[in-house]
């Protein structure tokens, strides 16, 4: 079912990226700290609707010690609008500890950054390799729904089964000279094209490749 380690998709899919992606000012930074805030901030949120969120954040607080010398009535003030608002706390208080006990520098492996207040395994795999170009796996509804649609995968994606099943492909499938771009463009191809409910798959440049498509189940994948 599976080609594994450099499926032919995978450049193809980057050439779309790179003709299509989105222009968005945490992308190509090279700046952790710009991708932390943009990834907590897009997590419930439509990018669309965050970006002007983003942009006056990061006129408010823009390094990471000064979000660390913010109170936390001035972090929940400038989050108004975006709700959900204990990520905006828990930021706070994950960027107090990059300050207080690693130098200022966010962490450049998975284990310290998950050991950070609000980061989960997402987050973490999305900043270390946007920011640092580390091999990391960043598995959002996003990726679930793409790859079990590409790999005909009909365990449910908000199941263990499902999600340990597409984290593995995603990690054998992974790009280790383009880790960063690869999980954005994972990110903008299912915002624009392998969309919820009715995929746009006469839009898509790997259709020839997925599984949900070759078989006539795009209607039926994914399970949730």
């Amino acid at each position: 079912m599976k080609e594994m380690n450099n499926p032919k998709w995978v450049p193809q899919l980057l050439a779309w990226y790179d003709v299509n992606k989105r222009d968005l000012p945490w992308r190509d930074c090279g700046d952790p700290y710009k991708v932390w805030v943009s990834e907590v901030m897009s997590q419930q949120t439509r990018i669309e609707a965050m970006k002007p969120y983003y942009d006056n954040w990061m006129r408010l607080f823009p390094t990471l010690e000064e979000l660390a010398k913010a109170s936390e009535d001035e972090v929940v003030h400038a989050w108004q609008g975006l709700g959900y608002y204990s990520r905006a706390r828990n930021l706070r208080l994950g960027v107090q500890d990059v300050v207080n006990n690693y130098g200022g520098v966010v962490p450049h492996n998975r284990k310290e950054m998950e050991s950070l207040k609000g980061v989960g395994s997402y987050t973490a795999g999305a900043v270390l390799s946007m920011a640092y170009g580390e091999p990391e796996v960043a598995v959002d509804g996003n990726v679930l729904r793409i790859y079990a649609r590409l790999y005909g995968i009909f365990d449910d994606i908000l199941g263990t089964k499902g999600k340990k099943a597409i984290t593995a492909i995603v990690e054998d499938t992974l790009p280790h000279d383009r880790p960063g771009d690869f999980n954005q463009a994972l990110m903008d191809f299912g915002s624009a094209v392998c969309i919820p409910k009715t995929p746009r798959c006469g839009e898509c440049p790997i259709v020839n490749m997925c599984h949900a498509y070759q078989h006539n189940v795009t209607d039926q994948l994914p399970v949730r």
